[in-house]
């Protein structure tokens, strides 16, 4: 009996631990979705050249690799919001070169809600459903592997002389299905507590979000004609 009540009370602490992480994890991506867009104001503000952009990117993922080792330190939570206020002020140049274009902000806003409409729809059925979707972490791996090579292709071919403009178009087809599945494999992780850091898992569905919009700007932009 004592050891039935035992197991009851572990079940009932690792029930509560999961819906502590699914708190935090929602309210902290808010914060930092929040503040990477104030920083793209900023650097939309500003315009910086393409070195500061290219600087911006790269000093992020110096500071993931960095938040990854001291995820469960003090440290985590200021480098959350430095990582992905650098990714948002990498947005600036981006959204000045869309907003430039005849349709530049039709295409800005329709990629935004399609974004939008695409992480709450995905997360919420996993949230009312349950369902485990920890099965599709080997497709997505490979699905990433795929994504990175046919980017360093897209650097090589052109010294070739290959126009690339259709395989662009394909390689961001293929992300923002690969961001959907990781949206689906992520929140899955998190309501079934395989995922116990909620800074790591802010981080993961902040990555999620920032890649599904990058690439339907280009789809939206594409299908615009622009």
């Amino acid at each position: 009996m004592s050891n039935a009540h035992s197991i009851g009370k572990h079940s009932e602490q690792s029930v509560l631990q999961t819906n502590k992480v699914i708190r935090n994890t929602y309210m902290l991506l808010s914060m930092t979705l929040v503040f990477s867009a104030v920083t793209a104001g900023i650097s939309m503000a500003m315009n910086p050249p393409f070195i500061v952009y290219l600087g911006s990117v790269i000093a992020s993922f110096v500071l993931l690799f960095i938040l990854n080792k001291k995820q469960n330190t003090a440290a985590a939570l200021p480098m959350v919001f430095g990582f992905t206020g650098l990714l948002g002020f990498s947005l600036g140049p981006i959204l000045n070169q869309y907003l430039g274009l005849p349709n530049g902000a039709e295409i800005v806003m329709t990629a935004m809600g399609m974004t939008a409409l695409t992480f709450v729809g995905l997360s919420a059925y996993v949230l009312t459903s349950r369902k485990d979707f920890s099965f599709m972490g080997g497709f997505l791996s490979a699905g990433i592997m795929i994504a990175l090579i046919a980017m360093v292709a897209m650097f090589i071919l052109p010294m070739f002389g290959i126009n690339v403009g259709g395989f662009h178009l394909a390689l961001s087809s293929l992300v923002v299905l690969l961001m959907a599945g990781f949206i689906l494999y992520d929140t899955s992780n998190i309501i079934n507590g395989t995922y116990t850091n909620y800074v790591m898992a802010t981080t993961s569905l902040y990555l999620n979000i920032y890649n599904l919009f990058i690439h339907l700007l280009v789809l939206v932009g594409v299908f615009n004609d622009d």
